[in-house]
């Protein structure tokens, strides 16, 4: 069982604030670190110092740790031209020795692109299936061979493809809870599969459903990591629970319905309610990032139990 820990800090957060809780998570050994790829906060925050991009984070923090994974939940597609993140996301998996991991959306939120002047398409997932196509094209082109690609949105002649990434696959995660394209596009390109912020019952049904396609697609169901993403706010007592709660905005009941919230072994319970639909891979949402005895209390009581 894999607990990686999952940042958003569209919400507020500078890059040292990112890379304590990197190294925090790498030191109380947690498989993983991940972010957000948003310009702009969503809800009530205020989103200072203010924005910093995923691929310019995680190309420092590929620098400044050692053994942890690396990626993102995910890269909006209508951020960066395919082959450019393809020439990115290798060059940070070269600069961290083969620790990267690419989750690749369509990108949704039409606020951001308005804010910062990134053009927001009718047509998201058409672009995104082609994007998918060329990103993995790239990266599996034999090294002096060169790839090219017509498609509808975009068109490649004789690229290099260059550089590779370190890893022979480095591995591309797609989710969401779409019920036909989704798994689709899962099942041709994807490593893993991750449905966020889903319940019980919605995680089983879009598990299947991805289970579905990789059969039609001549692929086992278990070549997949099949994943969940849930907010997490764990207290050794109630009190503690609720003192992460009110400093996040949430309440204690909504987080244990909708999230992995309450002392450390409801939380490994509901893990492994979750386990028993098919999840081996926790990404546990942490809003306050300035809390790492929080880190330290799930380390210790929880993914304890888990290993």
């Amino acid at each position: 069982m894999d607990l990686r820990i999952f940042t958003e800090p569209q919400q507020g957060a500078s890059y040292e604030t990112l890379l304590s809780v990197a190294k925090a998570a790498e030191d109380l050994g947690f498989d993983a670190f991940f972010r957000s790829d948003h310009y702009l906060p969503m809800g009530s925050a205020d989103g200072l110092p203010g924005p910093t991009d995923a691929w310019i984070t995680l190309a420092g923090l590929a620098r400044e740790t050692e053994r942890i994974r690396l990626g993102t939940l995910m890269t909006a597609g209508t951020f960066r031209l395919p082959g450019v993140l393809a020439i990115q996301v290798a060059q940070v998996d070269q600069m961290s020795g083969g620790r990267v991991e690419l989750g690749l959306g369509a990108g949704w939120f039409e606020e951001e692109h308005q804010a910062y002047g990134i053009p927001f398409p009718k047509e998201k997932f058409a672009r995104f299936e082609e994007q998918l196509a060329i990103v993995t094209g790239l990266w599996e082109t034999e090294v002096g061979k060169t790839f090219s690609y017509d498609g509808t949105y975009y068109q490649l002649t004789d690229s290099p493809a260059l550089p590779k990434p370190a890893q022979a696959k480095l591995p591309v995660l797609i989710g969401g809870h779409g019920a036909k394209r989704t798994p689709r596009l899962a099942a041709q390109y994807a490593d893993e599969f991750n449905i966020p912020f889903a319940t019980l019952e919605d995680t089983a049904t879009q598990f299947g459903r991805v289970r579905t396609a990789l059969a039609e697609a001549g692929r086992g169901p278990d070549d997949l990591v099949y994943s969940n993403a849930l907010i997490v706010c764990v207290g050794k007592d109630d009190a503690e629970v609720a003192r992460r709660a009110a400093a996040i905005g949430r309440e204690v009941d909504e987080l244990k319905a909708n999230g992995l919230a309450g002392s450390p072994a409801e939380v490994v319970d509901k893990i492994g309610q979750y386990a028993a639909v098919g999840s081996s891979r926790f990404y546990l949402q942490v809003m306050d990032l300035d809390d790492l005895d929080h880190l330290e209390l799930i380390s210790a009581q929880v993914q304890s139990q888990l290993s």
